[in-house]
């Protein structure tokens, strides 16, 4: 699996329900949560990327807001322990729904968080060669088949030889289209959300100087 992922979702209510209206892309909003984000860096705009690709380098950001929900990816958000997100980016979910979404293959690890109205409900981070960093809440229903077994991650004389009871970023793929709506990689489903249907705004960030002209 080739897909990598580090984004929020911040959702009024349903974030899979939104997107699936394939809303208009809000670029006054969008560059207003920008800046209240990231209130310490300069942004400037260089055009725009879409949901298919929320793994932007560390001097990218890619935001859209639409109507209920607004995306948010940044290498800020591809952290071990999802948990310690930084409180700005909890507190700027309002009353509404925050969710983490992280994964990479290369380094062969996914996380997702869930916080609703500003509190954490579920956070789960792992890969083979870490086990399981974070586990706290409750498991949400989609991820039951996979912890039950339902989707092993190797044949059955292997089973002892691999420390999940499924491929981790199969889940990760489950997570996208549970919450979202749509997926990167494996067996698509024909009626998901296309991911490049969802316009984000692509930005430069780099820091403002500490000095200035008078």
């Amino acid at each position: 699996m080739g897909a990598k992922t580090w984004m929020l979702v911040l959702a009024d209510l349903n974030a899979r329900e939104a997107l699936a209206a394939k809303p208009s892309l809000d670029r006054e909003a969008t560059r207003r949560l920008a800046d209240t984000l990231f209130p310490d860096v300069k942004l400037e705009a260089i055009g725009d990327g879409d949901l298919s690709f929320t793994c932007p380098p560390v001097d990218e950001v890619h935001i859209g807001c639409f109507p209920g929900v607004s995306v948010v990816a940044a290498k800020d958000f591809g952290i071990d322990y999802p948990s310690k997100l930084n409180q700005r980016f909890i507190t700027s979910g309002g009353s509404g729904t925050i969710t983490l979404h992280a994964m990479h293959s290369v380094v062969d690890w996914f996380a997702y968080a869930m916080w609703a109205k500003g509190k954490l409900v579920r956070s789960l981070s792992l890969s083979p060669d870490s086990g399981i960093m974070e586990d706290i809440g409750q498991r949400l229903p989609f991820e039951e088949p996979f912890w039950s077994g339902e989707h092993p991650a190797v044949d059955s004389e292997e089973v002892d030889a691999y420390p999940f009871p499924f491929h981790h970023l199969e889940l990760g793929e489950a997570t996208l289209k549970d919450r979202f709506g749509y997926q990167l990689e494996g067996y698509i489903d024909a009626s998901l959300l296309e991911p490049e249907s969802i316009p984000l705004v692509r930005y430069k960030r780099s820091r403002s100087p500490w000095w200035k002209f008078w």
